[in-house]
């Protein structure tokens, strides 16, 4: 994975130059800023690191294509970049054991990857991994499960409180409900116990 590193006094003019010169745009790249005082009068030295998405999502097919051959499996992947997210498809020869219970070990792989990628160019990518169609699947899943839910607080006035969830999971319950005009959502718990609780607004 390729850094290009642009120095100068000023971030975004830096930025400007570091996009023009990689002929890319902003929004097909990550990037940081270091800064350093150097020489005698300590001057400031600002430097724009940058790495197109492009080379990110290679890096990650590259990266997740050694973890599972470790694993024993075949896997071929399909990625895709959008409003500088990374979405990348696996299609397995075993996607129960590339999912796990509860789609654990696919959640496991997910940190696995963006630690890797923070630990090279010091940013977490906005990354989403994907076995087949499991996640599509699980979204539709959690909101059905949000609506039904939110239709019977809505209905008794009393508060529900929802399975175990992971970060992911409890997101889209809360945003699926976050205009509900019957009812609201808030987190609790500790993880790997935290859970989403729906519970009525005050007529």
């Amino acid at each position: 994975m390729k850094i290009e590193v642009f120095e100068g006094k000023e971030e975004q003019e830096i930025l400007k130059r570091a996009l023009d010169e990689l002929n890319v745009s902003e929004e097909d790249t990550l990037h940081f800023v270091t800064k350093e005082k150097v020489g005698l009068l300590k001057k400031e030295v600002v430097s724009v690191h940058i790495v197109k998405l492009d080379d990110v999502a290679l890096f990650i097919k590259d990266y997740l294509n050694e973890i599972v051959t470790d694993m024993g499996l075949e896997v071929s992947f399909e990625t895709k970049i959008r409003e500088k997210q990374i979405t990348v498809k696996m299609y397995s020869n075993n996607n129960k054991i590339l999912i796990g219970k509860n789609g654990q070990t696919l959640q496991a792989l997910t940190t696995i990857v963006k630690q890797r990628i923070y630990n090279e160019i010091g940013q977490y990518p906005y990354l989403i991994l994907d076995v087949e169609n499991y996640k599509e699947k699980q979204v539709k899943y959690l909101e059905r499960l949000a609506k039904n839910v939110a239709r019977e607080v809505a209905n008794t006035k009393v508060e529900v409180e929802l399975e175990n969830m992971n970060s992911y999971e409890r997101r889209i319950i809360h945003n699926i409900l976050s205009d509900n005009t019957k009812v609201y959502t808030v987190s609790t718990g500790e993880e790997p116990n935290r859970h989403v609780v729906v519970k009525p607004k005050e007529d």
